[in-house]
């Protein structure tokens, strides 16, 4: 069933360029029964290693911009550290319900309609700290953040939103494995099932491929409309779950 789920990840990667990692946490909890702490660090592995595949599809088409995605992600670096950091002093649950929020903001961002979000950056420190919000909840509940990643990109450094999906990738990458490796390091005695991490990440990036294909055969802001509400429901499942068990 799980093998199944991480073909259904990857092919929402592949139709929608991003989201379907976020499903990544509930499917691992709630269907495999995994700890929540394993299952975001799990989740951060498997998300790093689907982005960087997926960044390599992208610069084959020339959309990933190497320079832009190593400056954002050393702005990141620092508080993705301090996610997991962080992360290490809070129970699982509180996570779960930090996740939930996530995600219902997530939704928001499936449900704008394409409608570019207006921000005008003042500074460099505006950017500093949209990079340091991103980085600390990747490290916090092991998203990949490309739900505000994009939107800071097109608005903070005015790029086609082509070259925003495919940076944004490698960035996500970057933060994952920088969370990865911060959740190693701060919580020593977590036992990760590395075999199912490999077999979960080829079968979403699998399914990626198969969903990439699809993708210009079905109305693109319809799925995505159809997948933020599907959030909406999931953010709910998991506070309502979360507090009645």
């Amino acid at each position: 069933m799980e093998y199944l789920l991480a073909l259904i990840v990857g092919i929402t990667l592949g139709l929608l360029g991003g989201g379907g990692s976020i499903l990544v946490v509930p499917i691992l909890v709630y269907i495999v029964k995994v700890d929540p702490k394993i299952a975001i660090t799990m989740s951060l592995a498997i998300v790093g290693l689907t982005g960087l595949m997926g960044t390599l599809r992208h610069h084959k088409n020339g959309n990933v911009m190497v320079k832009l995605a190593f400056q954002f992600g050393a702005m990141t670096m620092l508080s993705t550290y301090l996610g997991t950091y962080l992360a290490s002093f809070i129970s699982g649950q509180l996570q779960l319900y930090i996740f939930a929020g996530v995600m219902l903001l997530a939704s928001a961002s499936m449900l704008k309609n394409g409608k570019k979000i207006k921000i005008k950056p003042s500074s460099n420190l505006t950017i500093f700290g949209a990079a340091s919000v991103v980085g600390i909840v990747t490290g916090l509940i092991g998203v990949g953040g490309g739900f505000l990643i994009v939107p800071a990109l097109l608005n903070f450094f005015y790029i086609p939103m082509k070259k925003a999906i495919g940076t944004s990738l490698l960035i996500i990458a970057i933060n994952s494995y920088i969370g990865f490796m911060g959740n190693i390091i701060n919580s020593p005695n977590l036992e990760l099932d590395y075999q199912f991490i490999a077999i979960f990440t080829i079968l979403a990036i699998i399914g990626s491929v198969f969903g990439a294909a699809l993708a210009h055969k079905l109305p693109q802001e319809k799925l995505k409309r159809i997948f933020g509400y599907f959030l909406i429901a999931m953010g709910i499942f998991m506070i309502i779950r979360e507090t009645l068990l």
